[in-house]
């Protein structure tokens, strides 16, 4: 058997973007929370992916949304990191947003922003596995936020 601090060890050493993943509940109140487990899987059609723990307070609600929405944080959005990960009552206080009518809202000053639908949601192991279709994306630019070795890091020049 492995020992679980090896292997959460092993998995911290590959870097990765670190994302605030939205979506709307089905009251329509706004839910958030940090992902470093974004990423692409297909061009064509364009489809990205994201996990989340089985046993998180927000597992339901994104099991039960049709859409949801990718902000990747830049390196000056290490706040927001912590804030969406937090279990503060209103993760949204103070965060400029950018809202669309009946969308998951992205968060502004992101380096990219992904709208998705939802096209699958399936339990790996410990975690639900969802896929989405893209609808819309952005890219602007700038130098993105890394999560390695369980720490937050920026790019170095």
């Amino acid at each position: 058997m492995l020992d679980p601090l090896a292997l959460r060890a092993a998995f911290g050493a590959f870097a990765t973007g670190v994302t605030v993943i939205t979506a709307l509940d089905d009251q329509g109140a706004l839910v958030g929370m940090t992902a470093n487990s974004f990423g692409s899987v297909s061009l064509d059609p364009p489809l990205v992916q994201w996990s989340l723990r089985l046993n998180s307070g927000l597992h339901r609600v994104f099991v039960n949304a049709a859409r949801f929405s990718v902000s990747v944080l830049s390196a000056e959005q290490e706040h927001l990191a912590r804030q969406f990960s937090s279990r503060a009552a209103d993760r949204f206080e103070g965060v400029d947003l950018i809202v669309s009518a009946n969308e998951p809202p992205l968060i502004a000053h992101a380096v990219a922003n992904f709208v998705c639908k939802k096209v699958n949601d399936f339990r790996v192991g410990d975690h639900e596995l969802f896929i989405g279709e893209v609808l819309r994306c952005q890219s602007f630019g700038g130098e993105p936020l890394v999560f390695h070795s369980s720490k937050f890091r920026a790019l170095e020049p």
